[in-house]
């Protein structure tokens, strides 16, 4: 366990990722941080979810809070397309029929930092996942429940239809959530 009274900063509007670290006994304080997410599509997305985790950092730390402090940014990738959250129900439920039969990848790119020693650790995780065949009624049901709206890729694997999707998945199941727990715990365990 993390033994340490340093205070953790979580900069995320997720109430996933506040979940996640409350799980392993944390309890991070949430910044609020903006900025525009962008990137070149041409990028591996591996290298395009650690750079926005870098750029929440960077927002972060003009709070200047003293302390560890974490970011973290998913990217669902299709077919080689990079699906961040939709915007519209529309989007949505396009997202949803793309993903539909098919296996993707979901990719947490993560910030751990501690402002008092200067310790950076920038990494990511990928996992694979398989979405059984939806029907249009599943989807659009699904999209007018709101729950899309803030999941890149228009779906929750911890939700309540957004569970039932998918068929299996290969790799971290809490990195689908939003957070690759253990590598974020080791993260922390290697800045103190």
């Amino acid at each position: 366990m993390i033994q340490s009274n340093l205070k953790i900063f979580l900069a995320s509007k997720s109430p996933r990722r506040k979940k996640l670290l409350e799980q392993i006994n944390l309890r991070p304080e949430l910044l609020l941080c903006h900025f525009d997410e962008k990137f070149e599509a041409a990028q591996r997305p591996s290298l395009i979810a650690k750079k926005l985790a870098m750029q929440k950092l960077d927002e972060a730390k003009k709070l200047q809070k003293k302390g560890i402090v974490i970011t973290a940014d998913t990217l669902v990738v299709v077919d080689k397309k990079i699906l961040g959250k939709p915007t519209s129900d529309r989007q949505a439920v396009a997202m949803l029929k793309n993903l539909s039969g098919k296996k993707h990848f979901v990719y947490t790119g993560f910030c751990v930092y501690n402002s008092l020693n200067g310790v950076l650790i920038n990494d990511y995780e990928k996992t694979e996942v398989t979405f059984r065949k939806l029907s249009e009624k599943e989807i659009e049901e699904y999209v007018a429940g709101g729950s899309p709206m803030d999941k890149a890729g228009a779906y929750g694997i911890q939700d309540d239809y957004g569970a039932i999707f998918i068929e299996k998945i290969n790799g971290c199941y809490n990195n689908v959530v939003g957070l690759p727990l253990t590598k974020v715990y080791m993260a922390i365990m290697k800045v103190l």
